[in-house]
């Protein structure tokens, strides 16, 4: 089962694709043992969910019982977008969660390839040089359906961490660069996610956390570290409006261009954007707002009509008569814009970089003032 469970108002998992797709499972299962694998991000105790909607659609559509015809299992995928095939292949661990050794044996067996990487590499996408047998942790439905919330919510934690900390560099003259860099070398702590910037968006850390938190909530627990990091994360969208605020005082009338829609390179998913964000309270203080993204256009024709964005075909053609333009989505082509040559379409030489990617050093020359967040 890989379906979808979009968060509702209260941050909880909408449920109703989970549960169609149970009944549909239970009215056509037949012959011989079957394990029904969840890779559906679900709430914790949705395994034995499933298993009663599967079981009770089973006897509802046939004959006897269901018993011992099937069992769930929870098998939590792991990918980022933009590099799933990798992800799949090569991925760091392989996490199953089951009450019976019948089903870990069979997820098992089908994992072995990729457990023991003994499957032919794909020539477009060869076997990491240092990649070793890939970890299989077998536990409980339980703990499998925790550990998918657990681990992203542990990523925000880190990302929102670190845009804390940018904020007291800021105020204290530390470059957060620096210090990031210092302490990603601890090995105990490690470099990944420690970009401060605009935070966290897409499909997986906004949802995650917020079905974390609702869970949570049921059971009488509190989350205040995952709910500070979600409040963190917000408030690094209102300081790009702050930063600009500060610098050109007035932004009613201004022009200001958006580089980057996607939440990410590599993929043109707008979900939880920290674009769109910035967009409509740009909007709201009055500006004009142009925006590019390579491939994220389209989608964002589609999904954000109402959003009154003017959409170039050419990075270059959001500097012109620009009085800011604000880094959004650290797409690589943008390192190869002429700045130079964009400095002289501009109206006032503006650039926030959101991501701390930019060439700070090639910009200044260029004659931009260029802004960070934090």
């Amino acid at each position: 089962i890989a379906v979808g469970t979009p968060p509702q108002a209260d941050g909880s998992p909408d449920l109703r694709y989970l549960r169609a797709a149970s009944e549909a499972i239970g009215q056509y299962l037949n012959g011989e043992f079957t394990v029904v694998v969840n890779k559906s991000t679900v709430p914790i105790g949705s395994g034995n969910w499933v298993e009663s909607l599967i079981r009770a659609s089973y006897e509802k559509h046939h004959e006897g019982k269901a018993d011992g015809r099937f069992a769930v299992a929870s098998n939590p995928e792991f990918l980022r977008e933009g590099s799933a095939l990798a992800d799949s292949l090569y991925p760091d661990r392989i996490v199953v969660g089951a009450d019976s050794e019948q089903t870990r044996g069979v997820l098992y067996r089908l994992y072995r390839p990729l457990i023991d990487q003994t499957f032919p590499a794909p020539s477009f996408l060869p076997r990491p040089d240092d990649m070793g047998a890939v970890p299989m942790v077998a536990t409980d439905l339980a703990s499998a359906e925790l550990i998918k919330y657990a681990a992203n919510a542990f990523l925000a934690l880190k990302i929102s961490f670190i845009n804390e900390i940018g904020n007291l560099s800021e105020r204290v003259g530390a470059d957060i660069r620096e210090v990031a860099r210092g302490i990603g070398l601890d090995q105990r702590i490690g470099p990944r996610f420690l970009q401060a910037g605009l935070g966290w968006g897409g499909s997986c850390f906004g949802k995650d956390t917020a079905a974390l938190i609702s869970t949570a909530a049921e059971y009488g627990q509190a989350m205040p570290i995952v709910s500070a990091a979600r409040d963190v994360n917000k408030r690094q969208r209102v300081k790009v409006v702050e930063r600009l605020l500060g610098e050109l005082k007035i932004l009613k009338g201004r022009s200001v261009g958006l580089l980057g829609l996607a939440f990410k390179p590599n993929t043109d998913d707008l979900r939880e954007a920290p674009s769109l964000d910035i967009a409509r309270r740009l909007i709201q203080h009055g500006a004009h707002v142009k925006a590019h993204d390579p491939v994220a256009m389209t989608r964002f024709r589609e999904e954000c009509p109402d959003l009154e964005v003017e959409l170039v075909e050419k990075a270059e053609a959001l500097f012109e008569d620009a009085d800011a333009v604000v880094l959004v989505t650290e797409w690589h082509e943008y390192l190869e814009l002429d700045w130079a040559e964009l400095k002289a379409l501009t109206r006032h030489a503006v650039v926030v970089d959101g991501r701390s990617f930019l060439d700070r050093e090639e910009l200044t020359r260029s004659g931009f003032r260029v802004l960070t967040v934090p």
